[in-house]
């Protein structure tokens, strides 16, 4: 139907990667089969559709981001078995609290705050067996059956949590680096107003999610006499456990000097992983059967899609005709707004990466034509390319949050609109505030 519908200034294969791009997203929602199965589709459909050949339709398995996913899988079961996972939850919530409010502060807290200095999807993959634990220890019973509510909120409170934390400095997320490039905004004035709003999201994420999803667990039964005697059960750190967290702070090390040594995230993420196994703390058989290899199908098909969409000038196309529809003099809080908006929606089944690539750019340029500050579209644009909260193709640790079983498609898009919106308005917010009081901030 959609390929009946003239686009005019489109090309063929653009007209056709939007069409195909309406599909997947309607197989994704309604998960009419496995969300690796459709990604499958999208793969060889490419080539018949008159997309692309298929060897460029499977480029979104080259995608560095697939084999960050696969090092964070092994190193969190590397974690887990080790029993270095359980003593850190065992601790953590010992000094904290034992009441599921104060889990779910951790999951979202722990996640953002790491996320803002690393990956998001390594801060969620390691942090996933405490998250893993902290449930558990709540009194939840198959949380992978999908029918805990404390269970799913915490798991994408952890998810949302690293990605509302990668917006509190430059080096959080990919567009924030893509923005900074193109603004030159220092570091610095980046957290001035970044830290503020990473925060406030991770706020409306823990109250948030407490409401989307009541919790049914009363919190650890026994309370810090209980975590004590685990404690003590667990005795003193093993070999393994030391390897663990030698091997944890060494790659924490290399992710957060990645910019003096120059060894790329996803390196680090495959060094890690195969430390882990070299050191003998988990053997390959442990290794493999705990990647999630179905989701790895699914995002790189995901990629494959987002791919499609910029090369045939389909995203593009899209972008320039929702912008050319505000006419000659828009508001600069409509063109902030209508910005977000696409980038937001479009984020949701495209690398937010290759996203920023076209609308940073062209978020500057306006900027400079109408005389504003050179960040004023630029950064609310890449905070918004990073608002991936509505459905697991939207980003990796949303994938991996639904490959845990604990909750499906609707209920990830049915917990990630009203966060969305929320962290719509309050970027809108901060930087309207920023142009007020402080323009320089944004590279004026």
């Amino acid at each position: 139907m959609v390929m009946l519908i003239p686009l005019p200034g489109l090309s063929y294969a653009g007209h056709a990667a939007i069409a195909l791009l309406l599909f997947a997203i309607i197989m994704w929602a309604t998960e009419a089969t496995h969300l690796a199965v459709t990604s499958l589709i999208i793969l060889f459909i490419q080539p018949i559709i008159g997309v692309t050949s298929f060897n460029n339709a499977v480029i979104g398995f080259a995608n560095p981001i697939l084999f960050l996913m696969i090092g964070g899988f092994i190193m969190a079961e590397a974690i887990r078995k080790s029993g270095l996972a359980q003593r850190l939850t065992y601790s953590m919530l010992s000094k904290l609290g034992t009441t599921p409010g104060k889990g779910l502060f951790v999951s979202v807290f722990s996640t953002g705050i790491l996320s803002a200095w690393i990956e998001n999807v390594v801060a969620f993959a390691m942090l996933l067996p405490i998250i893993k634990e902290i449930i558990l220890l709540m009194g939840v019973t198959n949380p992978e059956k999908g029918k805990s509510n404390y269970a799913k909120a915490m798991i994408l409170g952890a998810s949302f949590g690293s990605l509302a934390g990668g917006f509190g400095t430059e080096i959080g997320t990919a567009p924030n680096l893509m923005a900074a490039a193109y603004t030159g905004i220092p570091f610095v004035h980046w957290m001035i107003f970044g830290f503020p709003l990473a925060i406030m999201m991770m706020i409306v994420i823990w109250f948030g999610l407490g409401r989307i999803f009541p919790c049914e667990v009363k919190g650890i039964a026994g309370g810090n006499s209980v975590l004590t005697e685990k404690l003590a059960k667990l005795g003193n750190i093993t070999r393994d456990e030391k390897i663990s967290a030698a091997i944890l702070l060494f790659a924490i090390f290399l992710w957060i000097t990645a910019s003096f040594t120059g060894i790329d995230s996803y390196s680090v993420a495959l060094i890690g992983a195969v430390l882990f196994i070299l050191s003998g703390v988990i053997t390959w058989r442990d290794a493999q059967k705990n990647v999630d290899w179905g989701l790895i199908v699914f995002f790189g098909g995901a990629l494959s899609l987002g791919a499609a969409l910029l090369n045939t000038g389909a995203a593009e196309w899209l972008i320039n005709d929702l912008v050319t529809m505000m006419g000659t003099n828009p508001s600069t809080i409509a063109i902030v707004l209508v910005l977000m908006v696409i980038a937001v929606c479009i984020t949701q089944v495209m690398s937010n990466i290759a996203l920023s690539a076209i609308l940073v750019p062209l978020s500057v340029t306006l900027a400079q034509t109408q005389g504003v500050a050179v960040g004023t579209y630029a950064v609310p644009v890449a905070i918004a390319c990073s608002l991936s909260f509505m459905f697991p193709m939207a980003d990796p640790t949303v994938a991996m949050a639904y490959g845990s079983k604990y909750v499906n498609v609707k209920e990830i898009f049915k917990a990630g609109l009203p966060i969305v919106i929320i962290g719509i308005i309050l970027t809108a917010v901060v930087i309207f505030t920023v142009m007020k009081f402080a323009p320089a901030l944004l590279g004026a």
